[in-house]
């Protein structure tokens, strides 16, 4: 009697387990998303009631234009990725419809200069992208077989612009009859594709094979060769069009997917040095940046020459006059930082007028979105799924570092667009495109079968 009762228990023991329903939370999305709208248009008509006394005309045109993309948005993602996180959506609507509202009341200070119509239409277009990739990518495992078409076309959008005069210093645009577009945004994403697919397929020769020199393992030229060709080229080529900021941000996507691929922390000192080495080098050597480093050293110094201020300490003054809580939508005096106000310092306008509060839900908003896209990445068991949501999570915090850092004086200025934020048709696309692809890998991290030993 007692054999039999054994049995039985090591029967049910060998059972197969039930499968495990992972919670799609489509409806908590949903609600998210009405609250992004709801707070993108009530920032619309704080700013009419500040500054013109009245509604703007066009609020509930605005409110239904964004209801209308968020609601695609998320139809498109319950069909197609019903199980992705339900934070990434939400955020990236908030932001957007806040750069938005920002941008808009710029404009109302140049009124012959407005920039928040063509924003939008740009906004609508990201969304399209956003839509259209969702729908169409089924498996984010498809992108790791165009690895090197990514990188050819990554390097033929990087050298386009030499080919184009320089914009405020710098050879970044291309711009045809009326048209320009920043061809570096779109190849962020390409390298981002290029660099995960190799280094998932070469991940163990990259972390065993080679040369151990004090506490790093170097791998062999022949593994670590091509990729490192690949970088220094795309970041030479920035460097001559005078695009430090995207130099930058390409080196800190190098740095961290090698360091996420071999494990080795010894990469991330290797990548600090040369960071280090190549900063002192470039901003010593080139004036258009060596004038940036002066401007960030002593950002006041042309007011006591009495030159007046420039924008760097315009950005100080606008932070400074914002204090805890802002004086409000619509009522700074962050124009004065002039021509790139609603481009790479639209940051001081979200401080001077929602205050360091305000300023901080916005930092917190890109921290939950880079986390969630760090988390899919973790989840995933597949090494190229893992590398691409940690690279792309990458590009949106060191975009948000390095431009944050800029304005506020902690890091020279680069010349980068605040994601979703700033003013800026392809920064805003090739975003849309980065959150699409995120909700691609979290529905495939949160959707896989369970581990073996499950």
């Amino acid at each position: 009697m007692s054999g039999t009762t054994v049995v039985v228990a090591k029967e049910r023991t060998d059972a197969p387990l039930p499968p495990v329903r992972v919670p799609r939370r489509r409806g908590t999305e949903l609600a998210l998303l009405v609250l992004a709208v709801g707070l993108s248009v009530l920032g619309y008509v704080d700013v009419g009631l500040a500054v013109n006394h009245a509604v703007p005309p066009d609020a509930a045109t605005y409110g239904a234009g964004l209801s209308a993309l968020a609601l695609v948005a998320h139809l498109a993602v319950r069909r197609r990725a019903p199980c992705a996180d339900p934070l990434l959506l939400p955020i990236a609507v908030l932001l957007n419809g806040l750069g938005l509202v920002l941008i808009y009341r710029l404009d109302l200070e140049t009124p012959k200069d407005t920039a928040a119509p063509a924003q939008l239409v740009w906004s609508t277009a990201g969304v399209t992208l956003f839509i259209a990739v969702v729908t169409a990518l089924r498996d984010h495992r498809t992108l790791q077989r165009y690895a090197y078409l990514s990188v050819v076309t990554a390097m033929t959008l990087l050298t386009l612009p030499i080919l184009f005069p320089a914009v405020n210093g710098a050879r970044i645009w291309i711009r045809v009859a009326g048209f320009s577009i920043q061809p570096a945004e779109f190849a962020k994403i390409l390298l981002a594709v290029f660099f995960a697919a190799y280094l998932a397929a070469n991940r163990t020769a990259l972390a065993y094979t080679g040369r151990r020199i004090w506490k790093l393992q170097l791998p062999t030229g022949r593994v670590l060769g091509p990729i490192v060709a690949i970088w220094l080229l795309s970041v030479g080529v920035l460097i001559l069009e005078r695009d430090l900021g995207t130099s930058l941000l390409f080196f800190g996507l190098f740095v961290i997917l090698l360091y996420v691929a071999t494990g080795r922390t010894g990469w991330i000192a290797v990548g600090l040095l040369l960071a280090a080495v190549g900063a002192f080098a470039v901003g010593s050597l080139e004036p258009h940046v060596h004038g940036r480093v002066a401007d960030w050293l002593h950002p006041f110094a042309s007011i006591e020459a009495g030159d007046g201020p420039t924008q760097l300490a315009q950005s100080l003054f606008a932070f400074a006059a914002g204090g805890l809580l802002g004086t409000g939508l619509g009522l700074g005096e962050s124009i004065l930082i002039g021509f790139a106000a609603k481009s790479d310092f639209i940051l001081a306008t979200a401080g001077e007028e929602l205050g360091l509060s305000g300023l901080s839900a916005i930092f917190l908003l890109y921290a939950v979105l880079v986390a969630r896209g760090f988390r899919a990445g973790l989840a995933l068991r597949d090494p190229f799924g893992r590398l691409l949501a940690t690279g792309l999570a990458s590009i949106l915090a060191l975009q948000v570092f390095v431009i944050a850092g800029g304005v506020t004086g902690l890091i020279p200025l680069t010349g980068m667009a605040m994601p979703f934020l700033a003013q800026g048709g392809s920064s805003v696309v090739t975003n849309w495109i980065i959150v699409a692809l995120l909700v691609r890998v979290s529905d495939s991290a949160r959707n896989q079968p369970p581990p073996p030993h499950a």
